[in-house]
């Protein structure tokens, strides 16, 4: 029995570095091992270097209807539920799982990763709770996530229909904005 409870116990510190290497906030840490506050605290400062950030988690579904969100957050769950669907991993397992291809999906885009480990990890627990759900784009095919309960007869993701200031912020202005040239104009 004592053998079971330490194995239990190093398979929870190798879980909560890996998580804490991805991102994972202490929140998180708590509610997926058995290990205690001040142990995770000291294995996050071992592995970050840092203490971990205060405050508490998000808590709206909004944030995964706009519309860079929902595209990353979309990828991530047809990652999930491939796992949950084809193997027998523990949800935790195919969280992690589903988080390293999508990070390894937006590298290969040569992007970067708008949905953390821990908003991963949300927006799992918002499906579980119905709170939110898979909508089917009806142009495309593809399932993208939506709230509960909307009607989703005809919906059309936000890759088939991109809103007009998609792509606007400031880094891409920055990226798309034309040099001026030293050269004077000639009319």
């Amino acid at each position: 029995m004592k053998n079971k409870s330490v194995i239990r116990e190093a398979e929870d510190i190798q879980r909560a570095a890996e998580m804490v290497r991805l991102g994972a906030r202490m929140q998180m840490l708590e509610a997926e091992t058995a290990l205690s506050r001040e142990r995770l605290l000291k294995i996050y400062k071992e592995v970050r270097g840092m203490s971990p950030p205060k405050g508490m988690l998000p808590f709206s579904t909004d944030w995964f209807m706009s519309w860079q969100p929902n595209v990353h957050s979309s990828l991530f769950m047809s990652f999930y539920t491939f796992f949950q669907r084809h193997s027998e991993l523990p949800a935790l397992d195919a969280i992690l799982k589903a988080y390293h291809l999508y990070l390894d999906h937006v590298e290969a885009e040569a992007g970067e990763p708008v949905l953390s480990l821990t908003r991963a990890w949300t927006l799992v627990r918002f499906y579980d709770a119905d709170l939110l759900q898979s909508a089917t784009c009806t142009c495309c095919g593809g399932a993208f996530v939506a709230h509960a309960y909307d009607p989703t007869h005809s919906y059309v993701c936000g890759l088939c229909n991109v809103p007009s200031r998609a792509g606007k912020g400031k880094k891409a202005q920055r990226a798309v904005r034309p040099t001026r040239s030293r050269t004077a104009r000639i009319d």
